[in-house]
């Protein structure tokens, strides 16, 4: 679905992508694993076209439109949802933006409880605002927000690290799930390989900018070749 080439992104002396190549097929699950600041989510900006690539290339087989095709997950559903707004606004904007459904309220409610029911949250919490949410329910509405333009590919950067591990446990579970129900594909980026083994078909492993191997699940869980792949997997908690 995605393929990405030689892609280089610099900020000065910082090279945060460095001739970066990898492959995202429809409907797999490819964990991008590294520790904070080795240009994961630069590369997944890049490949969302929130930023330009320095050099390289970024292929779409099947994607017409990025802006709705393509979503992100955020890692803090706190910052990422407007305080000010209600639930079903904030899970309604990209429906209008996209024009998903007719511009008629009713339609509009009733694909918002649509949404709601899909991450397992009641449909009155439209009525409410982020504050009144607990941070795993802030994130089942980062998700439905995210599904309201009906996507294909989702970045998700980092979706459970701010959660504890319970909670963490069924947003997991649920991305599962959706994933199963509506035929998506996922970038799953951690900083842990236990996130990404439960999650992924594939694990890439960056580190300064470059991938330093991929291959299956099985494969880098088991028998990893780089030692810094190593370092991670002996860090790495139990989820």
């Amino acid at each position: 679905m995605i393929e990405v080439k030689e892609l280089k992104k610099y900020f000065g002396v910082v090279r945060a992508v460095d001739g970066v190549s990898l492959a995202v097929e429809s409907g797999e699950s490819l964990g991008l694993v590294g520790e904070s600041g080795s240009g994961k989510s630069t590369l997944a900006r890049l490949i969302l076209k929130l930023i330009e690539p320095d050099s390289g290339t970024i292929n779409y087989d099947g994607i017409k439109n990025i802006r709705k095709d393509c979503q992100i997950v955020f890692q803090d559903p706190q910052t990422s949802l407007n305080p000010r707004i209600r639930i079903g606004e904030a899970i309604g904007e990209p429906m209008a933006i996209h024009k998903i459904v007719e511009n008629r309220k009713s339609k509009i409610e009733n694909r918002i409880k649509d949404l709601l029911d899909m991450v397992k949250l009641p449909a009155e919490y439209a009525n409410r605002y982020p504050h009144a949410l607990s941070g795993g329910e802030r994130q089942r509405v980062g998700i439905a927000r995210a599904l309201a333009g009906e996507p294909r590919f989702l970045v998700l950067d980092e979706p459970v690290s701010s959660l504890d591990v319970t909670i963490q446990v069924q947003i997991l579970d649920l991305l599962k799930e959706l994933k199963r129900k509506l035929n998506l594909t996922y970038l799953f980026i951690a900083h842990d390989l236990s996130t990404i083994g439960y999650m992924c078909d594939k694990i890439a492993v960056m580190r300064a900018g470059k991938i330093l191997e991929i291959g299956t699940t099985e494969l880098i869980l088991s028998a990893p070749q780089d030692p810094y792949t190593r370092q991670l997997l002996e860090s790495s908690p139990k989820l």
